[in-house]
């Protein structure tokens, strides 16, 4: 069923608000004593993408960075690689051929290619790179809050990047090889994101694929301009379905013209151009929403009336309460930067990351399932936290209850498949980019550091003893 070609009545509307009197403390019925968490089983979470192109050929408005790159061969060894998709290896080897992972297994099984240069890593952890969802520093610029209208869907990010400033050198030697890079949250829709790689021989190269998002921001922030169009939330709500229907109504266009049932070509819209892709589930909405009622209000406007493929971003404060309702429209979570809420009423620490992803009461009368270890992902906000510190985001969340598992999963595959992009990275797998990271131990143990990163296959970063960055390592 494609959701958004149905536009939505005022009857429709109702319909839909009434059949959300059934999210919990949204309706009666609901008891004042809380009952223990259910041992029932859930089946496992699944992202709502939409009926998006299936391969990278089939994308009509984005377009997709190389495929292959120039690099050397490699047959990298470490002591141990975690692929994060399968169980970990021990003495392990990766091959790397044109900036891809040919092979990966224990050492001795698999056989190195005559004209491969070996490279032993040591007793390190070998990592895919880490992905962040949310950064604003893969530009040297900061002019990503140009609020020329409440929402700006004709913006976008790809003519700001570029990688040779130091935040973003230094969040490759974090680890963190891709990002998304979305505008500022001073409007309610800021434009649209680019996701790249944090390392490259230029920004064509590093691109992974634009658009990679849209980005739209509930209340908060937008709402610094008091007085005008869509500073309040009636009127961001408002403004936000304005520009969607705008968005869907050109989209449809051009399917039924690709269908043969218009004859004259549509005019082209450059300031609809990118919304027709995302109403093709090309890419998604990633919505900075934080406290329950703008997150209730992203799974109810962007999801539920226009069927967008959209995941939480931030997620923060009280909105863990919405776990259940996530899971159940496969709508994922990128959380951060705020990994806890202090509950005056219980005077107690919440794990947000831990709250969203294994659900439990959460102060409803029942139980409600959480998003589970294919759910939930780590950000930073870039600057807001360093980028470098990524890591430890991750940590502070394991230590507020999320389990490491889940954490290794939020900082590598899971954000990769949020934005569509796990066929490239996210995970070190035969056919996927060589974005590997070399640790000297645990990622999630904050006293531990990035040794050597590799990006597209080959090595942009060494703190070893005699590499390029050993000199300025600082910590």
């Amino acid at each position: 069923m494609n959701r958004s070609k149905n536009p939505l009545s005022l009857g429709g509307a109702l319909a839909l608000l009434l059949s959300l009197s059934s999210l919990p403390g949204q309706g009666p019925g609901t008891t004042k004593k809380p009952v223990k968490p259910s041992p029932k089983k859930v089946a496992p979470f699944k992202i709502d993408f939409g009926h998006r192109p299936k391969k990278e050929e089939d994308y009509k408005v984005a377009k997709w960075g190389p495929k292959d790159f120039e690099s050397k061969d490699l047959a990298i060894f470490a002591q141990r690689i975690l692929p994060v998709t399968t169980p970990p290896i021990e003495d392990g080897v990766v091959l790397v051929h044109r900036g891809k992972i040919m092979a990966v297994g224990p050492a001795s099984e698999i056989r190195i290619p005559e004209g491969y240069q070996k490279v032993d890593l040591g007793d390190g952890w070998l990592l895919p790179g880490f992905v962040d969802l949310h950064c604003h520093i893969a530009g040297a610029g900061w002019d990503l809050n140009d609020t020329v209208h409440p929402t700006n869907p004709e913006f976008r990010t790809l003519d700001l990047v570029g990688l040779h400033h130091p935040q973003i050198k230094r969040a490759l030697a974090g680890g963190v090889t891709s990002v998304l890079f979305i505008p500022g949250s001073g409007s309610n829709s800021g434009g649209f994101g680019t996701l790249t790689k944090t390392a490259g021989r230029s920004a064509s190269e590093a691109l992974i694929r634009f658009p990679g998002s849209l980005k739209v921001a509930q209340a908060g922030n937008p709402e610094r301009r008091a007085g005008d169009m869509g500073a309040g939330r009636i009127g961001m709500n408002f403004g936000l379905r304005a520009m969607f229907q705008r968005g869907r109504a050109y989209y449809l266009k051009w399917e039924d013209y690709d269908a043969g049932k218009l004859k004259e070509k549509p005019e082209f819209q450059p300031d609809l151009e990118y919304l027709r892709g995302l109403f093709r589930n090309e890419y998604p909405v990633s919505v900075h929403t934080q406290a329950y009622q703008v997150a209730l209000e992203t799974l109810r406007e962007l999801h539920d009336e226009f069927g967008l493929w959209t995941f939480v971003d931030h997620g923060t404060f009280d909105a863990y309460r919405l776990a259940g309702e996530a899971y159940k429209r496969g709508v994922p979570i990128a959380l951060g930067p705020r990994q806890y809420l202090l509950d005056r009423d219980t005077s107690r620490f919440i794990g947000l990351a831990a709250a969203w992803a294994l659900g439990g009461v959460l102060r409803w009368p029942q139980a409600v399932p959480g998003v589970g270890p294919n759910g939930i992902a780590i950000n930073t906000d870039a600057p807001v936290i360093p980028q470098e510190e990524l890591s430890v985001q991750a940590a502070m969340a394991v230590r507020l209850g999320l389990p490491d598992s889940y954490a290794i999963r939020g900082l590598t595959i899971n954000p990769a498949r949020f934005i569509g992009a796990d066929h490239r990275i996210g995970s070190i797998e035969v056919g996927k980019d060589a974005d590997l990271v070399l640790w000297n131990g645990d990622p999630l143990d904050p006293r531990h550091y990035v040794r050597r990163a590799m990006v597209n296959g080959t090595f942009y970063y060494n703190c070893d003893p005699g590499g390029k960055d050993h000199a300025r390592r600082r910590f």
